[in-house]
């Protein structure tokens, strides 16, 4: 591979440009079922391990308690998510789906699948397949300049989930 620095630049700004705009028009996609990008991440890991410590949540979202609290909040106020005691520390909050949550959640997945095929049109089953490869190589090689973390399965498959 060339180490042509223009080209890992280009590199670099176009990962952050189909990342940008993904998320635009994903934000277009959840805007009908009036949810957030943000909510909708909670949503997802919730779907894959309900009940989970709001604490622990937090931590695999990479956001703040507060942060993560109000989002919680807002998601209770819309019936999506519960919160319940932990039943053998009463301060530790877990959060649980709701029905009407666990709804949406397959709503969502429709619509964020459909626009995923939307967005991937024109691109064959191998190329999707080596750009994954590389891109979870990328991965694995930031996480370790941050500190030797190791990326885990199961993150990527929450997120592969929650499209």
């Amino acid at each position: 591979m060339s180490q042509d620095l223009n080209w890992n630049l280009r590199l670099g700004f176009l990962v952050h440009d189909v990342s940008r705009l993904r998320r635009n028009v994903t934000d277009r996609v959840l805007k009908p079922l009036n949810v957030t990008r943000s909510q909708w991440w909670v949503l997802a890991f919730l779907s894959r391990r309900d009940g989970m410590p709001q604490v622990a949540l937090a931590e695999e979202l990479d956001l703040g308690k507060v942060a993560l609290g109000g989002l919680i909040d807002r998601l209770e106020a819309n019936g999506l998510v519960e919160r319940r005691a932990d039943l053998t520390d009463r301060r530790v909050k877990r959060v649980f789906l709701t029905k009407v949550g666990t709804k949406l959640i397959k709503e969502i997945r429709t619509s964020v699948a459909d626009t995923e095929h939307l967005i991937l049109n024109g691109i064959d089953e191998q190329e999707l397949q080596v750009m994954v490869k590389a891109l979870r190589a990328m991965k694995e090689n930031l996480l370790g300049l941050l500190g030797g973390e190791r990326a885990e399965q199961d993150d990527e498959d929450v997120a592969l989930d929650a499209t």
